[in-house]
């Protein structure tokens, strides 16, 4: 097997670096997004708005699922669905399969939320991305392609952490 390169090693480096800049530099202007929509609502925490995305992608989903999707325990998913319920994002269902269980759904009000949000990040990165040069849009677009790939491949493949601590 031959030696890696070297400057693939040295590029990869500095494509770490640079995602992560950016996944950062994001970070602030997400919550800048966030923090801008609270002003005709009350305001959803990060850690509200990620359940708020789980739940959005997988309506009535049970809130034991949701603490291991986020890794979160028992009682702060409970805190965070009663916020999120008394601000009328949220509404706990029973699941059909069992009584015993709850299940999760955004609200009319809850979905418009997250669709402003989303609204405004997606304006934020168009005129980003809308001032690059058309070489550099493609090279994102494929590089963001692949990079979405494998995260998902690592996502998938890596095992689930758990909600509560081991004693």
């Amino acid at each position: 097997m031959p030696a890696p390169d070297a400057d693939a090693s040295v590029t990869c480096v500095q494509a770490t670096e640079s995602a992560s800049n950016i996944a950062e530099l994001l970070d602030v202007m997400w919550e800048n997004a966030r923090d801008a929509t609270a002003h005709a609502t009350a305001p959803a925490s990060t850690s509200q708005l990620r359940l708020m995305y789980v739940v959005d992608r997988q309506d009535g989903i049970r809130m034991r699922t949701v603490g291991t999707v986020l890794a979160s325990s028992p009682p702060n998913v409970t805190r965070m669905c009663d916020r999120l319920q008394a601000i009328g994002f949220l509404e706990r269902v029973p699941c059909p399969e069992s009584g015993r269980e709850v299940g999760l759904r955004l609200t009319p009000t809850g979905k418009q939320h997250l669709q402003q949000i989303r609204e405004q990040r997606k304006t934020m990165l168009h005129q980003a991305i809308s001032a690059m040069p058309a070489p550099e849009r493609h090279a994102l677009a494929k590089g963001l392609a692949g990079l979405h790939t494998q995260l998902t491949i690592a996502r998938d493949e890596q095992p689930r952490r758990s909600a509560v601590p081991a004693a």
